[in-house]
Formats: C-alpha cells, structure tokens, sequence
C-alpha cells in the first residue's frame, strides 16, 4: 500500500502534466517569397534561425496562402476561412485607401473605417477560441482589424490610434495634416523593428499554468528595407546584385528576431511544450525598378506580391513541437487554410470550430500518417473593397493548383480586364517544369483546362454572396 499510493499519485501527477495543452506560437513573415530561406536552398538569403527552426519541424515545403494580399492572408489565419467566406478580401474597406487619406479629420476616417471590424468581431477565429479554452493571447506587428480585442487576443499592441513619429508604417495623413492609424498595424509595428519586449514581459506575467498563444507578425522583411547596416553589410563582396541586398538585409533583421523569440521560450524552459508554426503572409521579390513615390527603394516585380503567381503565393510551412512533431520534409501541398484544424487537432480541440474548410496537417506532422495528395486554391482581390460583404463584386483571379499543374481564370467587371492586368485569359501552367509561369499550356491541353475548371468551379463559383457574414 505504501507503494501503491506513491505511484498513483505520480501517474495522476503525470497524466495532468501530459493533458496540459500546448502554447501556440505564429511567427508570420511579412512580404517573404519562398524561396528566400536558407532551408528552402537559397544561395543568397542568410536565415540561420529560421534553417534551425526548420530543421525541428514538419516541413510542409509546398505550401501555399490563398491570396498574395497581406491583409486577407491574414485573416485566413486568424478565421480559418478562405477570403470568400469571410469576406475578408481587402486591405482596405469602402471607400478605399486614396479617399481615406482625403478625409479632412481622423474623426471622419475611423468612423468610416470602423463598421468593417464588425465583422472579425463576430467570426470565430484562433485567438478568441483560445480564449475560450483558457488561453491568454498577445497580439504584435500586423494586424488590420482594428482594436487587438476585436478578433479576441486578451493582450495586444495594435491600438487603432497613430503613433508620432513612427516613419516605417502604421500611420496615415489625412488632407489636413491630421495623424491616423493606416490600418495595418499602428503600434504593433514596432515589434521586431524596435523591440522584442512587449513578448518578453508578457511571458514574465503569464502564469506558467495558463497557455499561451503568441502572434508574432513582425513589419519584416517588408519595405522600407532601412535595415541596420549590419545586415547589408552581411551581403557586400558575395556577387548579390544590388537590387536584392536591401530586401535580402531585411530577411536577416527578421531572421534574428525569430532567434531572439525562440530563444525568449527555450530560456524560460518553455518549449517542450509549446506549438510553433510559421509561414509568410504572401511573397515578395525585388526588381530592379525603383519605387516611384520613394525612389531609394527597389520595387516588387509584377509576378510577386498581389500577383497569381508562385512568387507572391507559395510559402514554406513550418510546425515545431518538440517530442509530438517529428522533423522531415512534406512535398505534398498545404495550404494556410489548413493551419486553424491543425492546431485545433494538436491541442485536443478539433471540432472547437465547426465547418472549417482546411484539413488537419496534424498526424502528418506527428509522422503517423502520410498526407494525402489534395488540390490547393485561392482568389486574388484589388487592395481596396468596393463593397462590402460580396465579394462577387471584386473578386480578380481565381486559381487551383493540382499536382504540378495550375490553373488560373481571371474575371472582369463592367468589360474591364481584370484587375492587376496580370492575366487577360484562362491559363494553364506546369509550375515544376515551368515555375516563372511563362508557358501557357491551355491550348495544348483542353481536357486539363476543363478538368480544373470544374475543379475550381466546385470549390467556390462566384455569383451568390449570400452566405458571407454581412456587416
């Protein structure tokens, strides 16, 4: 009996300790294209961090976002759906970016501004059923729903309110001169570019029983590229064209802010049990054009960020836990819509949001099952909503990939081409032989047109709007 008790007492002990779900961890790369990481075989990029962080996860090295415009990206992430389900589909709500500037006061911008938080506000996402189950959240760096409390997080750094004197992004001048949030991210644009210790403190504060999930969104490697010159000079002497060194001196700063995160958990000893997960919000790669409104930056080409293109779309997907996921590499492709089910299926809560679209990656990750080969889509949208809650009305491109082929079918409005220019009829593209998509295959295969088309067709058809969450 002396015997007996010790023992139950130490497996009740360790069978709490084993139900006590993980900390979850979003370390989310701001306008990064995929093939930028050392990992990833880059020649140029120095990402040692992110190679270690690699090297300790389940590597999902085809994955996708469904939209190469940060904002919708971004609320995949945070809802679980895609933008048409959402209606998440823009950077900015009606009337747009130019004539939010134009308003003569911040009064008048955040009022037109604020009705469409209205709807993240009523959306399941990540954070809020987290909280739901007991977890505190901080929210840091991008973020474009407002106020961090309207998508749940308990704890944030995005105010919806400008901050002086911030010249990398975040706030907006009105007509008048008037200081506004631009909608991205305000204050929170400092982490990683600034500082890391809103994170730290946090972690100081929270009770090691009580989860955590953290969203690390860093403004970085995203213009400006005003990086230290430490991190050029990393880059000088090495033959790299002088287009590619500032944003190539940015993935470095973002490099070894995710080293300085990483290294917050591991030095507290909490990462046996915490849940990393990273991704790019949509890609990004230097031409050798100057922008025109800031003309000491190079900008993108037209085949990455906004684009239906592989450059603005793929990213490496990373899951780090260690003792649950095993490391190696996945070829088969994922998309950002299956990360929600996937953490949901890692903490024990599959079914803690109905009806998500995604598909867990989660015994994938655990090595106990192999990923089965599924098409992946999305949709592409002008940076500015016309209207709010149809996304009918706006939507520019849509795309299916299966296997090595892809296809894309653009749409236009009132006998306009579609928006971006990018495409002006249904193509087909072999994205393994040919991943720059240069060679349209859609006359040389009609049945693989037609075959994908049902496809994507099947998948989402745009026309009736009406089960989109309307503000």
């Amino acid at each position: 009996m002396r015997l007996i008790l010790p023992c139950l007492l130490l497996w009740i002990t360790f069978s709490q300790a084993a139900e006590t779900p993980p900390n979850v961890v979003y370390i989310i790369a701001d306008d990064h294209t995929y093939r930028d990481f050392g990992f990833m075989g880059s020649r140029e990029a120095l990402t040692p961090n992110l190679d270690k962080l690699a090297s300790q996860s389940a590597r999902f090295v085809n994955g996708y976002v469904t939209t190469s415009l940060c904002s919708p990206s971004l609320g995949v992430m945070l809802t679980g759906l895609y933008p048409h389900q959402s209606g998440l589909t823009y950077n900015h709500p009606p009337p747009g970016n130019s004539a939010f500037n134009k308003m003569a006061s911040r009064q008048d911008y955040e009022q037109a501004r604020s009705p469409a938080f209205n709807r993240i506000r009523k959306l399941p996402t990540l954070p809020r059923t987290l909280g739901q189950l007991g977890y505190h959240s901080l929210q840091t760096g991008k973020f474009w729903e407002g106020h961090f409390s309207n998508a749940g997080f308990t704890e944030g750094m995005t105010l919806f309110q400008p901050r002086p004197g911030q010249d990398y992004g975040g706030n907006r001048i009105l007509k008048g001169g008037e200081l506004a949030a631009h909608g991205n991210g305000d204050h929170g644009l400092q982490i990683g570019r600034e500082t890391m210790k809103p994170i730290s403190d946090f972690l100081d504060r929270t009770d090691k029983t009580t989860p955590f999930f953290i969203w690390y969104a860093p403004f970085l490697p995203h213009q400006p590229h005003d990086s230290p010159k430490r991190y050029f000079d990393l880059y000088q002497g090495r033959g790299i064209p002088e287009h590619h060194i500032p944003y190539l001196a940015s993935i470095s700063q973002f490099d070894d802010t995710v080293g300085e995160l990483i290294q917050m958990i591991e030095s507290r000893g909490l990462a046996k049990n915490t849940l990393f997960v990273f991704l790019s919000d949509n890609g990004w790669t230097p031409s050798t054009q100057r922008e025109k409104k800031r003309p000491v930056e190079f900008a993108h080409t037209d085949e990455s960020k906004y684009s239906p293109f592989e450059d603005g779309l793929r990213t490496p997907i990373l899951i780090r836990w260690d003792g649950h996921v095993k490391a190696a590499t996945h070829e088969q492709l994922v998309s950002s819509v299956d990360l929600l089910p996937t953490v949901l299926d890692a903490i024990g809560h599959r079914d803690a949001i109905p009806g998500l679209p995604g598909r867990s990656l989660w015994l994938a990750a655990q090595g106990d099952a192999t990923l089965s080969d599924q098409p992946v889509y999305g949709e592409i949208y002008p940076g500015d909503a016309s209207v709010l809650g149809q996304p009918s009305k706006d939507i520019a491109y849509r795309w299916v990939r299966e296997g090595k082929l892809k296809l894309l079918v653009p749409h236009s409005h009132d006998g306009k081409p579609a928006w971006g220019d990018y495409l002006t009829k249904v193509s087909l593209f072999d994205v393994v032989a040919d991943p720059d998509e240069k060679n349209n295959l859609a006359k040389e295969q009609p049945d693989e047109v037609q075959r994908l088309r049902k496809l994507l067709d099947g998948w989402w058809k745009p026309g009736d709007d009406s089960a989109v969450l309307k503000p």
